[in-house]
């Protein structure tokens, strides 16, 4: 219950900021059977998000389990925060400093996934571009005016906009042709778009870590109804004999 009523809570502010881009989403190829992207994913979130961003209604314990990593090296290289393996994912920065330096609070991301999509999640994190106008520094292509800074420009680079001169209806002019990415980056264009990859594939987990668990029950369960089923149409059978 708690997820669903913070799945709606989020979902209000999530639209209202959603609303002005459409930009083109690139596609989030989710595997959530994949261990090795998941545990990625994790350590991508736990180094660069959570410093900002928590996870309140997930907790180490569940996820150190659903992701096969033994609950000591869970603690000793992913768990940044809380005492005990069943805490919570909380951020250690307060909620009123966060207030006034972003102008609000960074939203908590258990839920991001099903709030705004995983295709959603996956563009945003590769469109941060160079935009000297805004308070950190850069803006962002499907979240236009975005109150935060790039926290993986140290993985992806710098991106800045790239446009080409094209001639239309006769006359020569500037047309937007994309980012192009400075060569500042720990990672090329190709792995850092995996690490955003295993990074979304974590986050669609923390969304509903039951999920593998309720499809591989939901297909005994529409297995036990279609046996009930022939088993039931035959005792209907018998009992309308007689009336027949």
């Amino acid at each position: 219950m708690r997820r669903v009523i913070a799945a709606f809570l989020l979902a209000v502010p999530s639209m209202v900021f959603a609303a002005g881009s459409n930009y083109p989403l690139d596609h989030a190829e989710i595997d959530l059977n994949d261990k090795a992207s998941l545990q990625n994913g994790a350590k991508l979130f736990m180094n660069y998000c959570l410093g900002c961003h928590q996870m309140q209604y997930q907790r180490y314990q569940r996820t150190f389990t659903d992701l096969g990593i033994p609950d000591e090296l869970g603690q000793q290289y992913l768990q940044f925060t809380g005492d005990k393996v069943s805490d919570y994912i909380t951020s250690a920065m307060p909620v009123e400093s966060a207030a006034t330096w972003f102008g609000a609070p960074p939203p908590d991301l258990t839920l991001v996934s099903r709030v705004r999509g995983p295709d959603w999640i996956y563009t945003y994190l590769r469109t941060f571009y160079v935009d000297e106008s805004r308070p950190f520094g850069v803006n962002n292509k499907v979240f236009p005016e975005v109150g935060m800074p790039h926290v993986l420009q140290e993985l992806q680079g710098t991106p800045r906009e790239h446009y080409e001169t094209v001639m239309v209806d006769g006359e020569m002019i500037e047309r937007y042709a994309g980012l192009k990415t400075q060569e500042n980056g720990r990672m090329n264009a190709e792995e850092y778009d995996q690490a955003m990859l295993d990074l979304v594939n974590f986050l669609e987990y923390t969304g509903e870590p039951s999920r593998l668990e309720s499809e591989s029950m939901g297909k005994w369960v529409l297995i036990f109804i279609v046996v009930f089923f022939v088993f039931a149409l035959l005792l209907k059978k018998e009992y309308w004999r007689d009336v027949h």
